[in-house]
């Protein structure tokens, strides 16, 4: 686990070791040094770092309080310390306000988090020089529908959602795939979410003779209807989506439900060495942490090959297909990622796991 305190000592040793060499590429790293979200910046710039410090380049590390109209004053922050390109970016306010500056400065930002496809829009058409290793809209929906159409497509399949924006999108999603397909769902519905028990559900999608269900709703309501089928005697194959990777809690999955969802990536052999470094040095690596990383090492390495080349960085990012320790990486036209990270997983015990069978 990563604390605050020993994030913050680790940082200043690495700061230290940069100014004592200064070579290489400056890169920013842009996170909150506090606050609510100081756990989250502290996974950003423990990674960040790392890598950092592992290639030789130099760090700035910027606070970011995610406020309104924060943005500017971190883009000033970034351009003073004569950075060459910044990562993290936690939230989309501080993009909205640092982008134009950042344009001005030729700066170019890779943001691990934010997923506004509105910010990117406007990015686009303002010439921000923004790139997302965050998912962009629809690559759920995408990976959950190749999933289904793979594994599923022989069998009853029952879809069903709580009711929310995002929980009705993506399962409309794949109803509209499945019937282009020619599939029909055996049941669909909404069901009320945030409920003790679900038995009069698992009830009528057996009747409709259900075997395969998708939900599409949060970790909870899941764990529930799992429990309840199971209580019934009712076998299901449940598929949920991102919305799974939450707290155990104050029922626990059972084994066996699958999520399509982005991964820890340290389970998966592209990240395992970088994992057991960074244990190395006392920093797990969850969450933002191989993301930073992955994000750190195209910017020093998109900047090495832009001063080879003779050429603006962002031409060597929209150019350069990059190994990381979450996998190949490289953007589109449109700065997102040419890849899908979402998986199908499993659960088992105390995580969620790369399928035990070969599934996909």
């Amino acid at each position: 686990m990563i604390n605050l305190r020993g994030i913050a000592a680790f940082l200043t040793l690495l700061v230290a070791a940069a100014q004592g060499h200064a070579a290489g590429v400056t890169i920013g790293v842009v996170a909150p040094q506090g606050g609510p979200l100081g756990l989250l910046g502290a996974q950003i710039a423990a990674g960040a770092a790392f890598e950092i410090q592992q290639s030789g380049n130099s760090l700035v590390t910027v606070n970011e309080t995610c406020e309104d109209n924060s943005g500017a004053a971190v883009a000033d922050a970034l351009v003073n310390a004569k950075v060459q390109v910044a990562v993290g970016f936690l939230c989309s306010e501080t993009l909205e306000g640092a982008l134009p500056k950042l344009k001005d400065a030729n700066i170019p930002a890779i943001t691990v988090s934010v997923r506004s496809r509105i910010l990117m829009e406007d990015a686009l058409k303002n010439g921000w020089p923004l790139f997302r290793m965050a998912p962009a809209d629809g690559a759920e929906a995408a990976k959950t529908i190749e999933v289904i159409l793979k594994n599923w497509a022989a069998d009853p399949i029952a879809l069903i959602e709580d009711g929310t924006i995002h929980g009705r999108e993506l399962t409309e999603a794949v109803r509209n795939a499945l019937e282009q397909n020619g599939l029909k769902p055996v049941f669909t519905d909404t069901y009320r979410p945030g409920q003790e028990q679900q038995i009069a559900l698992v009830r009528r999608l057996k009747r409709a003779g259900a075997t395969r269900v998708f939900i599409g709703g949060d970790r909870n309501d899941v764990a529930v209807i799992a429990r309840d089928a199971k209580v019934e005697n009712i076998p299901l194959s449940i598929l949920g989506g991102d919305a799974m990777r939450a707290a155990n809690q104050p029922l626990p999955l059972a084994d066996g439900v699958r999520a399509v969802a982005l991964p820890e990536y340290a389970l998966f052999q592209e990240g395992a060495v970088a994992a057991e470094a960074l244990r190395a040095k006392g920093t797990e690596p969850e969450g933002y942490v191989l993301p930073s990383l992955a994000a750190a090492l195209i910017a020093g390495q998109a900047a090495e090959a832009a001063a080879a080349a003779g050429k603006p960085l962002q031409e060597a990012l929209l150019g350069t297909t990059f190994q990381t320790p979450v996998g190949t990486i490289s953007f589109t036209g449109g700065h997102e990622l040419s890849q899908n990270f979402y998986r199908l997983l499993e659960w088992r015990g105390n995580g969620f796991f790369p399928p035990a069978a070969p599934t996909q």
